[in-house]
């Protein structure tokens, strides 16, 4: 038997990385005979980049941005194809994990920082660059990103507004004379991980303002700032950056790259499995374990585990997805993904906790899982 594992990253405990490493490690320490193989992977959200850059024997190149609150940091980005491809993560750059909790202001955080990391990509002559969006600290609809090219948001007296995303709503007209005539000759791929629109009850601002700081006020401002945006931006270019699948990822990020700097937006475990040669791993393989921090009905609209279990599942390979997290009441829909889903945790804990013990229990969830199948190999129990 041949097991390859594929799980995504287990949200603020395991990189996708550890994760993969810690099933195989409790599977070798079973009575199972079999092979394996580690495919960590990621759906566009934190971890992408460098899973991609990984795969592909990229390089990191070191560039000094600005944070989402404009302090000057150390960052990189990757090069993939002999340079021809730059690999870029948002949350490298504006990422939310780059500011302590109480600095958490998506009122003013910018994403100008990866516009900068995009402008010194284009430096080495890129001709295509993929960029990563999860985990992004913005709401500001991308006017970061494109500040940092040369584009100019204009209050109504033709003075370059301050203090965005808080001041789109007094966003009159975009100037975008002088945006960076590179971007003309290079493709743009953005990996998102959530495919919510960018304004309404399941938009940008509504369901990841909270996340990343904003109070119920703070949450209508934003949609309120976001919705000018797409009318100003409707008016200039014919683009309704709110019909854009996709559009709501990084806090609007994407819908602002896909109007100005058109950009593709793409599923992000979708684009990441077909780059690095998924298939390829499945062909030899009998059985795919996957998983998460979570799994759910979320988990259905694109997220890392359903995009390995779709294609295995197209292959006939039996999946079983691993999670911290799992719903209570049975789901149909998950079932047809997952042949078998297992919540790893040994006892009742609060999150602290849970997390903490991640690794220990992807271990044990692992090795006891392998000595099922070998039962099950074996015929009964009692030859064990």
């Amino acid at each position: 038997m041949h097991i390859l594992i594929a799980p995504n990253a287990f949200k603020n405990s395991l990189t996708a990385q550890a994760a993969a490493q810690a099933i195989e490690k409790g599977i070798k320490q079973s009575k199972l005979t079999c092979t394996t193989e580690c495919f960590p992977i990621a759906d566009g959200g934190d971890g992408t980049a460098a899973l991609i850059i990984q795969k592909l024997n990229g390089k990191y190149i070191p560039v000094q941005v600005q944070d989402p609150l404009g302090r000057n940091i150390n960052a990189s980005f990757g090069l993939i194809e002999d340079g021809k491809t730059a690999v870029i993560e948002m949350a490298d750059a504006s990422g939310l994990r780059l500011l302590k909790r109480d600095e958490f202001n998506p009122l003013r955080a910018t994403s100008y920082g990866t516009g900068e990391m995009i402008k010194k990509a284009l430096d080495l002559g890129v001709k295509r660059i993929l960029i990563a969006m999860g985990g992004s600290a913005t709401v500001d609809g991308g006017t970061g990103i494109l500040k940092a090219l040369g584009i100019d948001f204009l209050n109504q007296q033709g003075e370059p507004l301050i203090n965005m995303p808080e001041n789109l709503t007094k966003l009159h007209s975009i100037n975008v004379s002088n945006i960076d005539k590179r971007i003309a000759d290079c493709d743009i791929v953005v990996l998102c991980d959530v495919d919510n629109m960018l304004l309404g009850n399941k938009g940008a601002a509504a369901v990841f303002g909270p996340q990343k700081g904003a109070d119920e006020a703070a949450v209508k401002t934003l949609d309120k700032a976001l919705a000018n945006l797409n009318e100003v931006t409707l008016k200039k270019l014919n683009i309704n950056m709110s019909a854009a699948k996709y559009g709501g990822a990084a806090g609007g990020a994407s819908a602002g790259v896909h109007a100005f700097l058109n950009a593709k937006l793409v599923n992000g475990i979708d684009y990441l499995l077909e780059l690095t040669g998924f298939d390829k791993a499945l062909q030899k393989s009998n059985l795919v374990i996957t998983g998460e921090g979570s799994i759910d009905e979320q988990t259905l609209q694109g997220k890392g585990p359903y995009g390995v279990a779709s294609r295995a599942k197209a292959r006939g390979i039996p999946v079983i997805g691993m999670a911290g997290k799992l719903p209570i009441e049975d789901n149909e829909q998950l079932n047809q993904c997952f042949d078998v889903l297992i919540a790893i945790g040994n006892e009742p804990a609060d999150i602290g906790t849970a997390l903490a013990y991640t690794e220990q229990n992807l271990i044990r969830t692992s090795k006891e899982l392998a000595n099922m199948i070998r039962i099950g190999q074996m015929g009964t129990a009692d030859k064990i």
